[in-house]
Parts: C-alpha cells; structure tokens; sequence
C-alpha cells in the first residue's frame, strides 16, 4: 500500500484530491457524517462528469448534531447514478466517519481521516486525511467494504417522505433557536462581559500607526474592503492613543449612530460621546464627538483649532473635496486618520499626498479573503451557449454584443445553470450585470415570463427607485429574486443578502469584474459563501479574467496559465475557482497569443484604465503611478516603464500631447526621471526613503535616515544603511553607469551624511518636476510595503519566494564591489555566501527543453548540478559539498525561464537556503540540496508544470 497525508495547507487540499480521484474512477462509496450545500456545491460539476461517465456511486451521511443540510441532501437526489442513505443518530449512538473510496480498474483509493463535505473542510480547515491505495487481496480493503456495507445496511433510504420529515424538523429547530436568542441589548452583553480583540489586520493596522507616530507622522490612511471592520479598527487605535477629545466625520448621517455604538462598545465612555449633526447636537460637554462633513464644515470655528487631538475620517475618499478642504485646514489634531474601501473614488486631488503618503495597512479583497474577514466565493466559469458568437465583435462595441446576447436560448441555458449549481440560503438574492438598459430590460421580461420575480436598475432611475429594489430584494418575504443592472452596482452599495451573482456580460475590465463579484461578499447571518456564474463567451478579451481572478496585481503570462489549468490554487480560504474545460483552454489559447509587452497591448491596457480612473470621479489623465495604487486589479504600470523607461514618457506617447513629450525630454530631469524608475520594484526601502527625504532637505543625517527608514520597517540593519550611502554615491556603480546617470546625492563618510546635489537641487525647485520625482519615490515604497510589508529580512535582505535580478542579489548582500559584476553562471560568492542561479528549462519556454540537471526532486529537495570546472577535489567544489562543515551558506535562485515574452528576461525567484546532503561526479558536481523551508505546494506545481 502506497500512503499519502493530505492536508488543506501549503498550497494542497482535499478538494483537489478528491478531484483528482474523480477523473479516474470506476465506482465510489462515501460516508461522511456531515454534508452540507458549501461543499456539495464544490463537487457539482464532477459528480454531473461521473453520471455523463455512467459511473455509480453510494453516499450515506448522518443526521448527527443535525449538521447536515436538508438542501444538500435534495440536490444530491436529482442525481440517477447516486445512491444515498442517512444514518439517524440519536443521543445514544452518533456518527463521525469521513470515508471516500473510490474504484477504477482492480485497484481502490481509500481517503480516511476528518474531512465532511463542507467548503472549509474541503479546502481550507485544519484537516488531516490519508489516502491508501489497495488491491481486491488486501486484508485493510476487505474490513474497509465490509464495514461499510454492514454501516449501509442500517441507514435509512433518502426517500421523499425521509427528506419531507427531516427538512420538517430543522426548520422547528431553527425556529426555536431563533426564538431563543431574539436580538436585545442584554443578550448581546457588555464590554465587561464580553472582551473583545483586534482581528489580524486591526492589529497589523494599529501596530504600523503605533510605529508611524513614534518616528514623528501626524497623518496616516487606512484601505480596507468592505466589511473589515475598520471602524472597530480605529476605535481600537484611539483606546491605544488616548487622546483626551476626539472628532469622528462621516459622509452620510446614517452611518453615524453605529459608529458611536461602535465606540461606546469597545471604549465603554457613553457619557462622553455626543452626536453633532443637522437633526442631533447632543455634544456640550462632549469629549468624543461624531459628526457629519454637512454640519462640521459650517461650524469649525466652534472650536479652537487644537481642540481635537484626534480626527478621524471615514470615506476617506472623499477628503480631498472642498468641504473636507476646508475642516482639515481649520484643525490642527496631534493625529489625523483616514479610513476607505475604497481610495479609487477620489473626489480630486492627491488622497495619498493628503494623509503624507503614509499607509498604515491595504487590506484588498485577496488579503479580506485570507483572513476571513468577508465571504468566500464560488466562482464557475461556464462557456456561453453555441448560439452566441462574439468572436467577430470588438466588446466594445456594446449595442452590437448586447443584441447577441438577448436570444431565449441563453436565457434557458442561464436558467438552467441557476438551478444546477444553486445558492447558499432558502431564497434567491441575485444580481445580473448586462451589457446596456436594454439587454437589462429584456433579461427581466424574459426571467419573469419564466415564473422568476425579475426586475431591472439602470443609471436612469431615481436613487429612490434603486432603494425600494434593495429593500424589496433583501426582504425574505417578497418573491423579488433578481435585479439585472448595467454598471451602478459596481461600487459603493452595500446589499449584504446577495447570494448569486450573474456575470452576463463580457469581461473587458479587471476592475469592473472584481468590484461587480465584491457587491456580494460582506458578511451576513447565516450565509457562509457567494455563488458567481459566470457565462464565457468566445470574444477576443476572454484572458482578462484570469488577470482579474489571480487575485495579483503583478503577474505574468505562464503564471497565469499554470493557475487557469489548476483552478487558481493560490486563492485563500474556502473561495473556489472552477472553469470547464472549453473556456480554460480558450482562455489559455490567447495567454499564449497575447504579448503583455507589446506596445499595443500595454495601449489599450492604458486606455481600458484610464475610462475607469475618470469614471471614479478623478483627473482625465492618471499623470502619477500613485493613481495606480488607487485601484484594485489596475495594470501594473511598471511594464509602462519598461517599454519607454519612464511612465511619463510612456504617458507622452498614448496621449501625444506636446507638453507631456516637451516634459518627458527635459534634461536633466528626464535622466533623474529614469534612472529612478529604472529601480522599480525596490527591493529593500533605505534608498527611496533616503531620497525622499532629501526631496526637502539638503542633507540627511544618519539618524534622519534611520528614522525615515523606520516608518517602513520594524528595526534597521546599520550595515544596510551604510552599504546604501554608499549606494547612493555611486560608488558600487560601474563606469557606464557613471556616465549615463546623474549623482544625485554625496556621501560624506566623516559626518555620515548624504548632502543633495546641485542638480537634485535645482530639479527639486521645480514644483512640477519635482512632483513626478516624488511620484516614483512614493509608489516605489508603497509597492514595497505590499510586497515585502515592515520586516526586517536582514542581511542579505531577500524574503522567501520573491522576486530577483542578479544585480538586485548583489544590492541586498551589501556587496562591496561594482554591483554589476554579480553575474555568471551557477555560483556567485560573497564571502561565505554563495549565490545559486538556476534554470529549470534551457530554452526560452516555446520548447519543450528541460534541463533535467538542474530540478526538483521534492518542494523540499532540490538537484542541482555546479558549474563544468567544478570537482570534488577544487576548493570550491570542495567547499560547496561540504557547506555546512564549512560555513557556507548556499542561498538559491531558481527560474522557470530565462524568457517568457521575446527577447525580456525573467527576474528568479527566491526558494531560500539549504545545505548538500548527496553528491555524485565531477566537472560537473551533482549535488542533492535540502531547502530550509519546503516550497509552498502552488509554487512548487507552478514550478514543475508546463501549460
């Protein structure tokens, strides 16, 4: 017998197994003592494969704590190849198994171990299953069936009648719960009853405000998704803070009064809070005021200036307009926050510059997913009907592709997969997004013809109109299921009850797509995930759901089809992605196709951005890469500057407008300009902080450095500081660097200072010049702060599974010679630190050449074979196999290709260090290396698979 431990960690799951075990089998037998809709739901599609296969199988689940749903036990009937019984526990006898065999050919895969079929169990709970294979003579397999059947023989058949008596009996017991702890101020309890914590990303965000205050910042912003909990956040941060008065804004009054309970609950100071609005002025006396921008515009000189030590905003997106303008140059707070969910609504102007460029925490949706703080979701991907072609439309072209799409064979087939893969809840609350009013119109007709209550919400209708039909949607007791809308669901409207989302129109923006799959994810009583369905036509633009899905703003194209063809394992939590396999290999077809770098492509990814950034309410151009750090799946715009150098100059080329080019080639600036960007992504944050501070200073200092670079990371390596000084004074800088680039600061080793230079001087006297340079300088450290967050990685200074160049290698070991001359092949030393740059394939990816020297034996085992002149018998052969006895730390960087996209190499990728445990030949030496921390399992398989 052949063991395996499955565990829902490392980039494994149980699902995946299951799946797997699926595609192969003859026959299956499950009992598991739990089934409900969330897991069953992940199943679906591969249970519909086995019937259309005339495979057979048996379920038999409990009754036990009346866990199992009665929806799920339905479902599970509407298929003729199942057989499914129930054990009725009782208080004597429960029933706790998780089982599932499954038979193909003469050989059995048993799975055994604490997996029920629910979503968490399945894919993201602490589980431990063991799958065995046996054969017919095994003693274990012949107990196993045995067992089984005996267990089969004492269930009851899920017949109508059984199914009618059990949904009976949960439906009483939740009443009677529901009776039990009817909402009220008593049953809820108090904050000395009840402690309440900081979830994980409340307390990252106080801990990094904590650390912006004590080097000195008076502002700092907060983003993070809906439903998060960044009231309860700042709340959290003004207990830590103390401040003796407090004012807390908001945009609508009707969101006041819970975040006064909010801070009444946590802080317990109800006397001390008061409410300042145009219908409550409960605030003399008051040290704790909540207010709206409506009443505290026109009443700031109330209060001294430095009356509040501590403001908050909420909606922050919105402090940028006059009204907030001109409260937040009236007060002068020992701290101002800013809180949204959402920053790409800017009113105008810069919400980053506002709040000093100073972001405590971004918590988007990937991260709101991994740490459980809003819905999972399920997402299936469904290849459109046979009667609708795109294939020769521009998407753009939105009358001729909504005209395509309104056939009744769509509406039938869209109906049906409703019905397929259901919902979480007893009743439907979906939204549809259409491609125009009319196509909204006519889903509506077409859905209410069907017996499906239906209605439609276009920009035309009074904002009056749209709150009745979320009311009537989210009313239990009104048959309304459906609103079809065009775009004015996108953002900024909360409907907790969503339970379906209906994508029926093609995707053409990453943005649109993950603002229209996040209307449905806040979370709400007794949902526990979101069904989308989305319908995949054959349209040119199909590959930009997989950017959209991939959860990562940086990416590129083999990542992203490795992550297509298996279900996008890198997702958090219980959240599923599921493709047929038509719209994965259309999808993958134009990945392949498509350059990401061709000039073409980064056009219209540009103007594709550009309608969202001034449909947000912003600019009519995004001057800044700032305005990137706005949204949420925006395009990465450092592949604008690697195809002109400067996003500036790539601006100047789209727009082609003469002041943007006559700007983009001023010298000196435009040279600054580029040896700046061509720094982008920065891999550790000394410089840029460095610089951004002698943005307005002459001179840095030591300890100014230090505390600049202290805003960004926890401690400080004195070392690194030094190492980037010297940096800065180009004195690692190799000769045609020196020509081609432009000194912009001098080390003065005896005072241990940088002084500006003469040049940076005069670029930073020019307001507009030097607002492009603080451009580069803020996104280079926000991005860091996303990639790499505040650790202190050390020295060398490289954090597990990241990115790197050779030269960046180079950098971040404090190398102490000319930075470029950290090339070569296999090994680079420094010191006692040796630098493994390795390739897993020979070619540039269009061949099938692996270099099978140089491989993965394990995700915790690497081969790895030294360069030709090295044996056994030369002092660094020698040293190499015998690393740890000497010291030597072997540090490994590995790439899938040198090249993906023509003639642009491909940065490696960080797998950490590890020591030699086998070895074998000479000239070369092939050695065994053990990694200090075994690669994360989607890594691994991204790693080893070729799509």
């Amino acid at each position: 017998m052949n063991n395996k431990l499955i565990t829902n960690s490392n980039g494994q799951t149980f699902l995946y197994e299951l799946q797997q075990a699926f595609s192969t089998c003859d026959e299956f037998y499950f009992s598991v003592a739990f089934i409900n809709y969330s897991g069953l739901q992940l199943l679906l599609d591969h249970l519909k494969e086995l019937r259309d296969r005339g495979v057979h199988g048996k379920i038999m689940t409990s009754t036990y704590l009346n866990f199992t749903e009665p929806k799920a036990l339905k479902k599970i009937k509407t298929f003729d190849n199942i057989d499914l019984r129930v054990f009725e526990a009782d208080k004597v006898k429960g029933f706790h198994s998780k089982v599932y065999i499954f038979k193909s050919n003469d050989a059995y895969t048993i799975m055994i171990g604490s997996s029920n079929i629910t979503q968490s169990a399945l894919k993201s709970n602490v589980e431990w299953n063991v799958a065995t294979v046996s054969t017919k003579q095994s003693p274990f397999l012949e107990k196993a069936i045995k067992e089984y059947n005996e267990l089969w023989d004492q269930c009851t058949v899920a017949d109508d009648l059984f199914l009618q008596r059990y949904q009976n009996f949960i439906e009483s017991l939740r009443a009677q719960v529901a009776a039990a702890h009817e909402p009220s101020f008593s049953s809820y309890g108090n904050a000395e009853m009840q402690k309440i914590v900081p979830n994980l990303m409340q307390q990252q965000a106080i801990d990094n405000l904590e650390r912006l205050r004590a080097h000195g910042e008076t502002r700092a912003l907060v983003i993070s998704a809906t439903g998060t909990g960044k009231t309860y956040m700042s709340a959290f941060d003004v207990q830590k803070f103390q401040p003796k008065t407090m004012l807390f804004i908001v945009h609508r009054e009707e969101i006041l009064t819970k975040a006064k309970e909010t801070f009444e609950r946590l802080l317990g100071r109800g006397n001390q809070m008061g409410m300042f609005t145009g219908n409550s002025k409960d605030y003399e006396g008051k040290s704790y005021i909540f207010t709206t921008i409506q009443t505290i515009k026109d009443h700031c000189s109330d209060f001294p200036a430095d009356y509040f030590d501590y403001i908050i905003i909420d909606e922050a997106h919105h402090a940028t307009s006059p009204s907030y303008t001109r409260v937040l140059d009236y007060f002068q707070p020992k701290f101002l926050l800013g809180m949204t969910a959402t920053p790409e609504r800017c009113d105008s102007g810069d919400i980053f510059g506002l709040f000093d460029n100073n972001i405590a925490i971004e918590v988007r949706l990937n991260e709101a997913l991994e740490e459980d703080l809003v819905l999972p979701f399920h997402y299936f991907g469904i290849t459109d009907v046979d009667g609708v072609d795109l294939s020769d439309v521009s998407i753009d072209d939105v009358a001729e592709v909504a005209k395509r799409l309104k056939v009744n064979q769509r509406v039938d087939f869209i109906i049906d997969k409703m019905n397929f893969y259901g919902y979480d809840g007893e009743s439907c609350k979906c939204l549809g997004y259409c491609v125009t009013k009319d196509h909204a119109q006519y889903m509506a007709d077409e859905f209410n013809k069907q017996g499906i209550v239906s209605t439609y919400l276009t920009g035309d209708d009074a904002q009056t109109k749209r709150q009745e039909m979320i009311r009537r949607l989210e009313n239990d007791d009104d048959p309304l299921q459906v609103i079809f809308t065009v775009d004015i669901f996108n953002e900024g409207v909360d409907i907790p009850s969503i339970n379906l989302v209906l994508m029926l129109r093609p995707t053409n923006s990453p943005i649109i797509f993950m603002q229209q799959l996040g209307r449905g994810l806040r979370k709400y009583e007794g949902q526990s995930f979101l069904t989308v369905l989305d319908f995949i036509g054959n349209h040119s633009k199909t590959f930009l759901i997989a950017i959209a899905l991939s959860g990562k703003r940086f990416y590129d194209k083999d990542s992203l089809k490795v992550a297509v063809h298996r279900g996008f394992p890198d997702l958090p939590g219980a959240t599923h992605i599921q493709m047929d396999r038509i719209s994965q290999q259309r999808i993958i077809e134009q990945l392949n196709q498509e350059n990401f770098r061709a000039m073409k492509y980064l056009k219209e990814e540009y103007q594709e951005f550009k309608k969202q950034f001034t449909v947000a309410g912003n600019r009519s151009i995004p001057n800044y890469l700032m305005d990137y750090a706005k949204f949420e799946n925006a395009p990465d715009p450092i592949k604008f500057i690697a195809n002109k150098k400067t996003y500036l100059s790539f601006l100047a080329a789209v727009e082609k407008t003469d002041d943007l080019k006559q700007l983009a080639n001023d010298e000196p600036f435009s040279t600054i300009l580029k040896q700046l960007s061509a720094e982008l992504p920065i891999k550790r944050p000394y410089e840029f902080c460095a610089l951004r501070y002698l943005i307005t200073h002459k001179i840095v200092s030591w300890e100014d450095a230090k505390n600049e670079v202290l805003k960004e990371m926890e401690t400080i390596e004195e070392a690194t500081l030094e190492h980037a000084f010297e940096h800065l004074n180009q004195t690692y800088d190799d000769q045609g660097q020196k020509s081609r680039d432009i000194k912009l600061c001098t080390y003065d080793r005896e005072n241990k200072c940088l002084t500006q230079s003469e040049i940076f001087g005069t670029i930073c006297e020019d307001e507009q010049q030097r607002t492009y340079i603080l451009d580069v300088l803020n996104y280079g450290l926000y991005r860091y702060g996303k990639m790499f967050g505040h650790k202190n990685y050390g020295v060398p200074f490289l954090k597990l599974y990241e990115q790197y160049t050779m030269v960046e290698s180079a950098l971040l070991s404090n190398y102490q010679k000319i930075l470029s001359s950290f090339r070569g092949s296999g090994t680079i030393k420094n010191g006692n630190d040796y630098y493994l740059f390795i390739d897993l394939h020979k070619d540039d990816g269009i061949k099938d050449s692996i270099n099978y020297q140089d491989h993965f034996i394990s995700p915790s085992l690497f081969q790895w074979e030294t360069p030709n002149s090295n044996s056994q018998d030369t002092t660094q052969g020698h040293r190499i196999i015998n690393n740890k006895k000497y010291g030597i730390h072997l540090y490994l960087f590995v790439r899938k290709f040198k090249s993906i996209e023509k003639n642009i190499s491909e940065p490696y990728i960080y797998i950490g260090s590890g020591d030699v445990v086998k070895y074998r030949g000479n000239k070369p030496i092939t050695t065994e290396i053990a990694l200090h921390h075994e690669v994360p399992m989607s890594l691994y398989q991204e790693f080893i698979t070729k799509v």
